[in-house]
């Protein structure tokens, strides 16, 4: 069968009520024409992730992938050891952590895997969060491990009006380590974070730029405050915002295997790394890339602004060590 014919095949399986598709029939190793990209575009944006498996991809391949959706930014603003050649990739796999950064570091302490172990939204500390994910899985451990997203317009939805009219109204400040967990570790890992200061104040309520629908645009892992609210208020609030969000009905949860990947949009879905596999002594090794994205804009129209740090370009960031 010719890959001309195999993209005709193309299949997109839904897997949860309100999140998540599966896709077939499609070899992300290859090209891909502009009818296939459209399709994978659709579906993102209605399932806002999308799950394929048993692929062969390699970093090139991958990135190579990623670019058929738009431009893709370097790596992370507080790593620098992307795999040779490919500043574009950046691996998950916490003994990169403990190389890097003694056995201390804030990774390798609960054996973690992920930047941040709780729901979050990929740098929205950044003014311009990546529009989307792309997340390849090279070696995975044999039971656990799994990812789960959750979808940021339903959980506005499922919101009342009158606290959707008043969310509508507020911005909050988004800093990387300023949630509920502060960079801990090694010395060495604190200063990366201190040096290279990303903070922005982004709607409460972000607007789709392609669909139009609004999502929550808050997420423990980096809002730090709403704007104007006592801290009493800021905690009820947000505590509220948060509740809603992980809802399980608003959720779907991914099983990983050795060439699976998934592709969310970042700018409607919120994800939450794995926690059950810190008393096991497995390893686990994705590699991810991000594409760059616009400034949120909120239902008043107002942009997102930068407080610190840099605007999220294609173009490599320098990193104090």
């Amino acid at each position: 069968m010719t890959v001309a014919a195999e993209r005709t095949e193309l299949s997109v399986r839904p897997v949860a009520g309100h999140i998540g598709a599966e896709i077939d029939g499609v070899d992300l190793s290859q090209p891909l024409d502009e009818a296939t990209v459209a399709r994978l575009t659709d579906a993102l944006h209605r399932y806002k992730v999308i799950f394929f498996r048993d692929q062969v991809l390699d970093h090139a391949g991958q990135v190579r992938f990623g670019r058929h959706f738009g431009e893709l930014t370097y790596a992370h603003p507080h790593d620098d050891t992307p795999p040779e050649g490919y500043p574009e990739i950046f691996t998950v796999d916490p003994r990169r952590y403990e190389q890097r950064y003694g056995k201390d570091n804030p990774v390798k302490t609960r054996r973690q895997y992920s930047y941040f172990a709780g729901w979050h939204t990929d740098v929205t500390a950044a003014v311009n969060p990546p529009a989307g994910s792309i997340l390849r899985a090279e070696t995975v451990p044999e039971f656990g491990g799994d990812t789960t997203w959750t979808n940021l317009v339903a959980a506005y939805q499922g919101l009342s009006a009158p606290v959707r009219a008043f969310v509508d109204t507020l911005r909050a400040e988004h800093r990387y380590g300023g949630g509920h967990e502060q960079p801990a570790g090694s010395d060495r890992y604190r200063r990366r974070v201190e040096d290279n200061l990303l903070v922005a104040v982004h709607p409460v309520v972000r607007v789709h730029p392609v669909t139009g629908e609004r999502a929550l645009f808050v997420n423990p892992g980096f809002t730090n405050h709403i704007l104007d609210l006592t801290p009493r208020e800021n905690r009820a609030l947000l505590d509220l915002l948060y509740a809603e969000l992980t809802r399980p009905e608003y959720t779907v949860r991914f099983r990983w295997r050795p060439g699976s990947v998934a592709f969310w949009d970042n700018r409607a879905t919120a994800h939450l790394a794995p926690t059950d596999l810190e008393h096991l002594d497995v390893a686990r090794t994705l590699h991810r890339v991000t594409l760059i994205g616009d400034r949120p804009v909120g239902p008043d129209g107002r942009e997102s602004e930068l407080i610190a740090g840099r605007e999220f370009t294609a173009e490599h960031t320098v990193v104090v060590d």
